[in-house]
């Protein structure tokens, strides 16, 4: 019988990616990628054509399934078409619309308690009141409210809309504690009913595409990795990629009224608790422009310098910030004398301020019950040799960091074999290879001084 092939894509903010593995073990057979335009908008229809880019790759598989950027407003009329551009979670001209949204419903605690999160400028809620304040022709043309992944999926050839519980739960009008939409929060934002894709079970088979492929309901981009990398309750994963992240998968729903975690779900029946922020691998690339050097030669000035980088700090809320909720906020470096003014402390300031953002964040999710049992550091940031290295000293705890690999399409991937097995759990794929990594000191100091700088520095 020849082998069975499943293919798994992820459609991010900056490219299509896909993978091809074998269905029985996960084991990568071939890859493929495609650009997307960049830019905090985009028409869909520059997905669907990444997404035909690796077509090939594609119908060689028996069972397809699509992971993608959480929270992008994809709007329809009625008969299917985007009324605009898709608004994407790092658009952040909705902020006012957020904030007002909490106020108007109840306040945190109750978004907390209906929705899991509290809604910010990226969730898909506030983009729709966006909408309805500042496009309302386009508001009154929407029939039909969509994320990516569903688009794509619906394009591929699911049945109806469709959509999986991961994702719907960054929307912020659906409850992952009860599993249902919440049409009031939607009609609060739009102003008018809209269409909901059905949120499939995990694993159901949803349609199939035109070469006879199975279909999978497909998932958010960070449920796509944790199913990848196939977590497990203690798990807490850092991603450092163009956001950063910090999830583990939990038996119970989160609802933080603070609004710094977010209480999703994930792809797999569990919880998700996660939190975000705008700024990760770009504090890098900019510390590379600013000291003239690549990314590898920043690793290596950054590991020349001392801990505490001679003094310098550096707030990187380049292009404001998500956690904490500050979107009009920009960059602050302080501490800097002509004594530490050199490129070797700039790039150790930028390692540790990328560092600290992060460690803050898996601190929030202790806060919300989650007891780390070890840190997997994924995404193209953990390729910096300086970031492997500093981190176990500033999360104060050893750090594993998996084989570089596209995990969340692998976990769209894994989510396809579910759903051409027809088996009630996920089939068991090997834990990818990783490596070990520690520190004989915590660096608490250079913890302190962020904190001091995040704490007091003007908002703006």
């Amino acid at each position: 019988m020849p082998e069975r092939l499943v293919a798994g894509v992820d459609s991010s903010t900056q490219s299509t990616k896909a993978v091809l593995c074998r269905a029985a073990d996960g084991a990568v057979v071939a890859t493929a990628s495609a650009p997307h335009p960049d830019g905090t908008e985009c028409h869909p229809d520059h997905w669907w054509s990444a997404l035909t880019q690796v077509g090939d790759l594609l119908e060689r598989a028996d069972a397809v399934a699509v992971a993608a950027q959480q929270h992008g407003m994809v709007a329809l009329d009625g008969a299917g078409e985007p009324v605009r551009p898709a608004l994407l979670w790092n658009d952040t001209r909705s902020a006012p619309q957020a904030r007002d949204l909490v106020q108007e419903l109840g306040g945190a605690k109750a978004w907390a308690e209906r929705t899991g999160s509290v809604p910010l400028a990226s969730f898909t809620v506030s983009k729709l009141r966006w909408m309805a304040e500042h496009e309302p022709d386009r508001a009154r043309r929407t029939e039909q409210v969509m994320l990516p992944h569903d688009w794509l999926t619906l394009r591929l050839g699911a049945s109806e809309p469709v959509t999986d519980r991961g994702d719907a739960s960054g929307t912020g009008y659906w409850s992952p504690a009860t599993g249902a939409y919440l049409p009031d929060v939607l009609r609060a934002a739009l102003g008018r009913d809209a269409g909901t894709p059905r949120v499939a079970a995990p694993g159901e088979r949803v349609g199939e595409t035109a070469w006879g492929a199975a279909l999978g309901p497909g998932t958010g981009d960070n449920m796509g990795a944790a199913l990848g990398l196939g977590l497990e309750p203690g798990d807490v994963v850092v991603s450092i990629g163009t956001s950063g992240t910090a999830f583990a998968v939990a038996a119970e729903p989160a609802a933080d009224a603070s609004g710094l975690v977010a209480g999703f779900a994930d792809a797999t029946g569990r919880f998700l608790p996660l939190v975000c922020t705008l700024n990760a691998a770009r504090i890098l690339s900019a510390a590379a422009a600013m000291t003239g050097a690549a990314l590898d030669e920043l690793s290596a000035l950054a590991l020349a310098a001392e801990p505490g980088a001679g003094g310098l700090t550096l707030l990187p809320y380049l292009d404001g910030e998500r956690t904490p909720d500050r979107p009009d906020a920009s960059g602050v470096l302080a501490g800097l004398t002509t004594s530490n003014a050199t490129r070797e402390n700039l790039a150790r300031a930028a390692v540790e301020a990328l560092l600290c953002s992060l460690a803050d964040a898996v601190d929030h999710l202790a806060a919300q019950g989650v007891r780390p049992r070890r840190v997997l550091l994924i995404g193209g940031g953990a390729r910096a040799g300086a970031v492997r290295a500093l981190a176990p000293a500033i999360f104060g705890t050893p750090v594993t960091v998996p084989e570089p690999a596209e995990y969340v399409a692998l976990g769209a991937a894994r989510q396809a074999a579910w759903a051409l097995a027809g088996t009630p759990e996920p089939p068991a794929w090997p834990a990818p290879p990783a490596t070990e990594h520690t520190a004989d000191r915590t660096d608490a100091g250079v913890r302190a001084r962020y904190a001091a700088l995040r704490d007091t520095a003007p908002q703006i």
